[in-house]
């Protein structure tokens, strides 16, 4: 259940210190690549960096990682059950996730970080991670209209909902790629908050990103991340009065890899696939966007359709995600992600529902579509027939990439033990 609010997590974290430094991001598209490549370059650069981003991928401490590693399981499930028995034993009623910032921020204290890199779980403003209250840097990225029944129905709504992790004095960066009116409700934030912001333009790039960073193929978003988090290190780094390395960033920003977005696999032990497949968890329209971009420019041809694995959350607009997808005689895998561990009011669309909003978005001009109702597996190797060594993506839901990378690594350990 998602409940908003900043009480219950106080309470949480009441008796614990938190001495380290943050980074706060919020946004609706890019947030977590900001936050990798944020913790990546204050890493390289000498900091001990927390990093706590949302949802996990595959297992419940994923998300919590320090200079680049993830936590052990062990330290992890450890300081979560102080946090569950506290919680308990004083009847706090905390949510899934407030119990989850709790356990992530008592590891931080513990593991005797400098700075941790935080990503808002939903919002801001009643976000749990809004009890920081002295971070070095705040970053709010691209703003798109998602979690509408929570923040907002306009783009302009959500910003201000955002803005909500604005703090005094404190510099917030902002994607200078946002509408001009959710420019102005975060300048308007800013200037009642007595925050300054300091825009992020691909026009003003830092020279890291004009320099070496264009050979990585990124697109124009992406180096919109990437621009945000390199000019929210140097802030931070400015304030710790720790030097900015160029060189040593280079390095790091090339070394950061974001699974589930945009991301090459095999799944030839899973199909007998020989070519790669495109992982995206693009769930929402912002999102949806720079993929259907991506695939376009990279994997699309004139002569060759465009086979999708394809999954959604119940509740989204499917539409929405999948009109910057899809394209007349693409092939449609329709598939439901299983149970989503810690998360058990997150349920799948219909693979039913799914095949009928991409029948509506094609008008009728699918090429092949199948049903693989909750078989993940079944539909990669459908779907692997259909495409016949085309172009092969998986989307729609990180809760799908999540799926697809633990059978991937159930495969492994498979093969490890034979």
């Amino acid at each position: 259940m998602i409940e908003l609010g900043l009480a219950r997590v106080a309470r949480l974290l009441k008796h614990t210190p938190l001495p380290w430094r943050s980074v706060h991001v919020a946004g609706t598209n890019g947030k977590g690549s900001i936050c990798a490549y944020l913790s990546a370059v204050l890493c390289i650069n000498g900091v001990r960096c927390g990093r706590f981003t949302s949802p996990h991928l595959v297992d419940r401490w994923d998300c919590i990682s320090i200079d680049g590693e993830t936590v052990d399981e062990s330290l992890f499930r450890g300081v979560e059950g102080v946090v569950r028995r506290d919680n308990s034993s004083r009847s706090i009623g905390g949510t899934e996730f407030e119990l989850l910032t709790a356990t992530a921020f008592e590891i931080f204290t513990r593991e005797k970080v400098e700075v941790a890199v935080v990503e808002c779980g939903l919002g801001g403003r009643l976000d749990a991670t809004n009890v920081l209250k002295e971070p070095l840097v705040t970053v709010i990225s691209k703003i798109g209209l998602d979690h509408q029944q929570f923040l907002g129905s306009t783009l302009e709504q959500i910003a201000n909902e955002k803005a909500g992790i604005m703090k005094p004095g404190v510099p917030c960066v902002v994607d200078a790629t946002n509408p001009e009116s959710v420019l102005e409700v975060l300048n308007l934030c800013a200037g009642m908050t007595g925050a300054s912001t300091v825009l992020a333009s691909l026009d003003a790039g830092d020279e890291l990103v004009w320099k070496d960073i264009r050979g990585l193929g990124l697109e124009d978003q992406q180096l919109m991340n990437l621009n945000c988090a390199i000019v929210a290190s140097r802030l931070a780094l400015r304030q710790l009065s720790k030097p900015l390395d160029v060189q040593k960033s280079i390095a790091a920003i090339r070394d950061v890899k974001w699974l589930g977005r945009l991301q090459r696999v095999s799944i030839q032990g899973l199909t007998g696939r020989i070519e790669d497949v495109l992982l995206d968890g693009a769930h929402n329209a912002g999102s949806a966007e720079l993929l259907g971009s991506h695939v376009g420019r990279t994997l699309r041809t004139a002569d060759q359709s465009v086979t999708w694995v394809i999954a959604g959350s119940r509740g989204k607009d499917l539409k929405d995600i999948l009109h910057p997808l899809l394209k007349p005689g693409d092939n449609v895998v329709a598939v439901e992600f299983g149970v989503v561990d810690g998360m058990p009011w997150v349920l799948p669309a219909a693979a039913k529902a799914l095949l009928e909003a991409a029948d509506s978005v094609l008008e009728g001009l699918c090429g092949q579509v199948c049903d693989a109702g909750q078989d993940v597996l079944g539909a990669l190797q459908q779907a692997t027939k259909i495409a016949a060594g085309g172009p092969l993506v998986i989307a729609g839901s990180l809760y799908l990439v999540s799926d697809v990378v633990r059978l991937l690594r159930e495969m492994r350990v498979s093969n490890v033990s034979l």
